[in-house]
Parts: structure tokens; C-alpha cells; sequence
């Protein structure tokens, strides 16, 4: 039936619409995006060349007034600096290849598995807590885990190992590093499993995979030849972050690490931290060292992309329906299964510390449990604790502006963020931290702003600002346009419907993206080490120190307390959206 009323309604939104387009160009928020990217770049490259020119002995200030290449061989001389580099690569190399594996075929074994389908859910499910812990906490719990004294040798001795004291084994800063490779694969898994997950939400998947099916292929062959095809450019930045973080990563390797010789990464920031200011010079020649090492990894992996490529091509089309594949697929899930209970475990091995009284090998439990231990440290943790809370809001608050800016500002220009964008974002997470952190504390020291609370909140907003765009960018391009219509058609401003009806219906992906921003921020060990120039302490920060040798108990309560901020914020986005905003639980995404 015809409705005068209807078509008059649709006709003043039309209008309204098609003005608000003729204004895009006009947009009140044509700033954002040029303060977003300059709140990225300007400080990674300030920060860069500030540690590029003291690599080539370039840094007034210190006495180093001309270039030359003395940092350099004073680098070269360090006793084991080619193990150092050797281990360092192999570390990276071995953390990416089977971080990559063991995701790609956790995936395709749960492909078409409703149970583990619902266990992950659409964001990631039950891997938030894993997502949510630090790295350094996560490092922390799985050193509780596989020292000579942990808890897995107490829990095999000594019915199994006729172990009655800890045995002779280097497992914690073994010189081969594959205690340090097993401990960020408990990160690195789950981070390239959400990473699937979000990439698989843009490919047709159900029906790729219907039709590879109806050609006889076994399910874990179809989603190997039709599905990960599909998705991998959207899985090459993930990866190459990976990579770049395995290959500098510094407060795992604190913790987990060879220390004699170190990692390249941990080797640099001993001399970054050394009272011999001269030491600054080598420093800065191996941060840039460290540089050419990711660029050169991720080079050699971009070009195994192209031969694995060529390859698949060819196995797509000999048709195989036979091999290891299906097998291989259930051998890498369970792995990344085992790797999820390691991850929970450490996390549980790090509260049953702080709270045990006695606890001596081999009892797989403590013989007596207190509160004596928290009581006695709970005035020095105050300090860390609200330092690490308030770091964390202010950064993922002023992330949540800009990122929300910039959203909006797309959607009324109608225009989308190209390639270019996607990788600036990524390039905080490609650089090594440790190649700009430098230069951007002599930068803060030279404008007396270093050892403050604001430098150290703008440094976490440099890795905080990348990880809520990409969580938050996807649902916020997704909202129907229609809302926004309606709500102009009826007289409200553009400003209104922002507040009045998108922010209230993408409530609960802005929380969760504000959670992992939030645990990003109380994850960052460099970006306050240098920033605060040891003088604003957070968890992060005591955690990694009191590593090195303190008492388990007090290192548990920090670790503890670390890992459970994050959770927190996690359970906060998930109840706040449904508190706030109870009469719009019909229409919230």
C-alpha cells in the first residue's frame, strides 16, 4: 500500500543525508587522523634518529662530536657478540615459525567443530585472559612452572623421578633459549589465533568450505586449500609483529633469557643502562643492529611467502585429497591446547606463590598458606599499583579519542583508510622498541621532560593507540549507517547521534577494545623504563626486577597482581555496556 507519510519521512533523511555528505569536506574532525599519525610517527622517527646518530658516534652532548665507526667495533668486540646474535635470530626465527603453525592448524582442526567454535566465540572467547596477562607476568608464572624447583618437577617427584631435591637442569636462562621460545609462544599462539579468528569474519568461509567438502576434500584439506588463501594478507602484519617482538623482545628475555651472553636486545639495554655514559655509543650501534635483524627476517619471510605461494598453487591443483595434513592439523592443536594450560597454569602458579607460607621440594602443594607475605609488601606495591592504574586509563582514554575521532571522521567523509594507514599503525609493533626509546628519552631529557607522569603516559600511548584501532576499527565500520540516518531525520545533530545512539549500540566493542588497550599499557616494561627514567615505577617495572633473584613470594605478588589488573578490565567491559546501557540491550553489538 502506498504511504504518503513513509515516503515524505524517507525523502527529509535522504536530504538530511545527502547534505551531511555535501559537508564531509567540512568535517569537524578533519584533524584526527593528522594528530593520530603524528602522535605515532613524529616520536618513532625523532626517537630513531636520535638513536641513529649516537650509533655512529654522533652525540654532542656525551662528547661524541664527529661520525665514525668506533661504537660499532666496540660492539663487534663484545666477548660472545656473535652468539648473541646467533641466538637472537634463532629465537626469533624458531618462536615465529611455530607460532605460525601451531595457530594455522589449531584453526584448521577446529574448523567445522561447533564445541570449539563456541569455546572461542566470534572475539577470541575464552583466550581473552590469555590475551589479557602480560607478557612479562605470563614469563614470570611459566619460570614457576619449569625451574628445576617448579611446580611440574614437584608434581612428578618424586613417585616418578625418585627426585627428592631439585634437580641439576638448566631450564630457566638456558644458553639455548628454547625455554625463552616456549614461553612466548604462550603469547604469540593466542594472539594469531584472534588474529585468524578476526580475519576469517571477512571471507566467506562456511560456504568456501561447503564447496571444497562437496569435492571429497577432508575438512582440515579445505580449510588449508580454500580458506587460509583468502585470509593471509590479512595475517601478514600480525605475523611480521610476531616476528619483529620474538626477535627484540626484552623483558621476557630478562626473565626467561641466556644471560651470559644475552640476547642482542637485552645486551643493548644493559648498556643503555650502565653508569658508563660512554657505554651509550655501543648501545645505540647494537639498537640498530637489532633493526637490521627484524628488516632482514622479515624480508627472508616475505620472500618464503612467495615461493610457499608458488607452491601451494601447485599442490591446490594437483588436487591431493591424501596426506599428513589432517594428522599434522590435530598434532598443532593439541599443542596449542597444551600451550593454553601452560598459560593458565602459570597465571594460577604465580597467586598459589604469593599466598604460600612454606613450601619446600617436593611437595607439589605448600604445606601452609598466609596472608603475611601481602600484608608486609602491600605499602610497596601501593605506589606501582596506582602508577600502573593511572598510566593505563590516561593512555587508553586519549587512544579512545583519537581512534574514536578518527572513525567518525571516516564515516562521515565516507571514505576508508587505505593500506598506507594499516601500516602505519603497525609500525610501532615492527620497529624494535629499544631502536627508538632511546633517542626519545635524550629527546624528553633535552626538553626536561623525562622521569615524568605525561612522558610516561605518551610512550604507552604509542603501542596503546595501534592495538585499539584494529580492535575497534572493524565493528565501528560494520554499524549500519541507517542509525545515524534515523536519528538526522528526526532533528538530532551529528554530534547527538555520535553520543546519543552509535556510542550506546558499539558499547561493548569499545570496552573490549579499552580492556586490550588497557592490558597493553600495564604490559610495557621499555617504553616505562626509559620514559620514566627508573623514576615512575609500575608492576610491570618491579615485576621484570624482582625477577632477577628476589623471593618467590614477593615476585608472585607482583606478578599476581600484574596479571589480575588486565582481568579486571576484561570482566569490567564485559558487565559495564550491559549495566549502562540495560534498555538498549536489543540493539548493542
Amino acid at each position: 500500500m502506498d504511504d504518503p507519510h513513509g515516503r515524505r519521512m524517507g525523502a527529509a533523511i535522504h536530504e538530511v543525508t545527502a547534505a551531511n555528505a555535501r559537508r564531509g569536506a567540512r568535517s569537524s574532525l578533519a584533524w584526527a587522523p593528522f594528530l593520530t599519525v603524528g602522535a605515532l610517527l613524529l616520536p618513532i622517527a625523532a626517537g630513531f634518529l636520535g638513536t641513529l646518530l649516537p650509533a655512529f658516534g654522533y652525540l654532542p652532548a656525551l662528547g661524541g662530536a664527529h661520525f665514525n665507526l668506533s661504537p660499532w667495533r666496540a660492539l663487534v668486540a663484545y666477548p660472545g657478540f656473535a652468539t648473541s646474535v646467533v641466538t637472537t635470530l634463532c629465537i626469533g626465527i624458531a618462536t615465529s615459525l611455530l607460532a605460525v603453525a601451531v595457530a594455522v592448524g589449531f584453526c584448521a582442526f577446529a574448523s567445522g567443530r561447533p564445541r570449539v567454535a563456541r569455546w572461542l566465540g566470534a572475539r577470541g572467547g575464552w583466550l581473552s585472559p590469555l590475551l589479557s596477562t602480560p607478557h612479562s607476568a605470563i614469563a614470570i608464572g611459566f619460570a614457576f612452572l619449569v625451574a628445576p624447583s617448579g611446580w611440574i618437577a614437584r608434581g612428578v617427584s618424586p613417585w616418578l623421578t625418585g627426585w627428592t631435591l631439585p634437580p641439576d637442569i638448566a631450564t630457566v636462562g638456558d644458553a639455548t633459549g628454547w625455554t625463552l621460545v616456549l614461553g612466548l609462544l604462550l603469547k604469540e599462539v593466542p594472539f594469531l589465533v584472534l588474529m585468524i579468528i578476526v580475519a576469517l569474519h571477512q571471507v566467506p568461509v562456511e560456504r568456501s568450505l561447503a564447496i571444497a567438502r562437496s569435492l571429497g576434500y577432508r575438512r582440515s584439506h579445505a580449510w588449508l586449500k580454500v580458506v587460509l588463501p583468502q585470509i593471509h594478507p590479512q595475517l601478514r602484519l600480525p605475523i611480521y609483529a610476531v616476528i619483529a617482538f620474538s626477535l627484540s623482545v626484552v623483558d621476557v628475555a630478562l626473565i626467561l633469557g641466556p644471560a651470559n651472553p644475552p640476547t642482542l636486545s637485552v645486551l643493548a639495554v644493559r648498556w643503555f643502562t650502565d653508569a658508563d655514559i660512554q657505554s651509550y655509543f655501543p648501545a645505540a650501534a647494537g639498537a640498530i643492529l637489532q633493526t637490521l635483524l627484524v628488516i632482514s627476517v622479515i624480508a627472508l619471510w616475505f620472500g618464503a611467502e612467495r615461493c610457499a605461494a608458488w607452491a601451494g598453487r601447485n599442490w591446490i591443483a594437483r588436487g591431493d585429497r591424501r596426506g599428513l595434513l589432517a594428522p599434522a592439523a590435530g598434532f598443532a592443536a593439541a599443542l596449542a591446547c597444551g600451550m593454553f594450560a601452560l598459560a593458565a597454569l602459570a597465571t594460577i602458579a604465580m597467586g598459589i606463590w604469593s599466598f604460600a607460607a612454606q613450601w619446600r621440594f617436593p611437595d607439589a602443594w605448600p604445606q601452609a598458606w598466609s596472608l603475611a607475605t601481602w600484608s608486609r609488601h602491600l605499602p610497596e606495591l601501593l605506589a606501582p599499583f596506582v602508577n600502573t592504574m593511572a598510566i593505563g586509563v590516561c593512555a587508553t582514554a586519549i587512544a579512545l579519542v583519537l581512534v574514536a575521532a578518527c572513525l567518525e571522521n571516516e564515516s562521515r567523509r565516507h571514505v576508508r583508510a587505505g593500506n598506507a594507514a594499516l601500516w602505519t599503525l603497525y609500525v610501532p609493533l615492527l620497529i624494535p622498541q629499544v631502536a627508538f626509546l632511546f633517542g626519545a628519552q635524550v629527546l624528553l631529557v633535552r626538553l626536561d621532560f623525562d622521569g615524568t607522569f605525561a612522558a610516561v603516559v605518551w610512550a604507552h600511548l604509542v603501542f596503546v593507540l595501534p592495538y585499539l584501532f584494529l580492535v575497534l576499527a572493524e565493528p565501528w565500520r560494520a554499524l549500519d549507517p541507517r542509525f545515524a540516518r534515523t536519528a538526522a531525520g528526526l532533528g538530532a545533530s551529528r554530534t547527538r547521534a555520535f553520543f546519543r545512539v552509535k556510542l550506546p549500540i558499539l558499547s561493548r566493542p569499545i570496552a573490549a577494545a579499552c580492556a586490550i588497550a588497557f592490558a597493553v599499557s600495564v604490559g610495557q616494561y621499555l617504553a616505562t623504563l626509559f620514559a620514566g627514567n627508573g623514576r615512575v615505577p609500575t608492576l610491570t617495572t618491579e615485576a621484570v626486577t624482582l625477577a632477577a633473584g628476589a623471593d618467590r613470594r614477593v615476585i608472585g605478588i607482583y606478578a599476581f597482581a600484574q596479571s589480575t589488573l588486565p582481568l579486571l578490565a576484561y570482566v569490567a567491559a564485559a558487565g559495564l555496556p550491559a549495566i549502562l546501557f540495560r534498555n538498549r540491550r536489543g540493539i548493542t553489538t
